[in-house]
């Protein structure tokens, strides 16, 4: 016989009575919102992964955009340029009506600048009309992460108050981790729709 005494903890105790103790048997919707936990934690990680890969692309899409602003900004420096080019060929051909032979050589000048600034006009419009579509594709993804991220806090929120709802049992808070859960998903789904 030993003289050592053992004391049951809560647990072992919970366990040797489970129907009577606040075991499952006695709650059924425990393992209910269990379930529910786990499949909130498993949308939960897919609406993070989509936050994170809208932000990116959003990123992505605003740094083409600055850049292609950079290249439409050099098109029209060079359109600026060659309008300048112009500007004195028109200055050298009024200044030259006397000398025939000059005066045809700068109106030479300034029809080939004319033509020389068309083709990079329309680039550098072109050009801008690509940073617009850009900045626009930028807001939208980065609209939808937004949403993303609402429906990731609102899970995870749920996740947390179906636990205190385990824990202390109150119906009530049961329900509003199923609302708040509601909510998270809805709002997944208007990200997912794009909005």
């Amino acid at each position: 016989m030993s003289d050592e005494y053992e004391i049951a903890g809560p647990h072992e105790h919970a366990l040797e009575h489970p129907g009577g103790h606040g075991g499952v048997e006695s709650d059924p919707s425990a393992a209910w919102m269990a379930v529910m936990t786990a499949i909130l934690a498993s949308v939960g990680a897919i609406c993070s992964y989509q936050s994170g890969a809208n932000e990116n692309l959003a990123l992505y899409y605003k740094n083409e955009a600055a850049i292609r602003k950079t290249e439409a900004s050099n098109q029209w420096a060079y359109y600026q340029a060659k309008g300048e080019k112009q500007n004195l060929a028109e200055l050298g051909a009024a200044l030259m009506v006397a000398n025939a032979g000059q005066e045809a050589k700068f109106q030479a000048d300034i029809q080939k600048y004319r033509s020389q600034k068309e083709p990079i006009r329309a680039h550098a419009e072109a050009i801008e009309k690509l940073v617009d579509q850009d900045d626009k594709a930028s807001e939208a993804l980065m609209h939808q992460h937004h949403r993303w991220a609402q429906s990731t806090t609102l899970i995870q929120i749920s996740i947390g108050l179906a636990a205190v709802a385990l824990l202390t049992r109150r119906r009530w808070l049961r329900f509003l981790s199923i609302g708040v859960a509601l909510g998270g998903v809805v709002t997944a789904a208007t990200a997912f729709m794009g909005g």
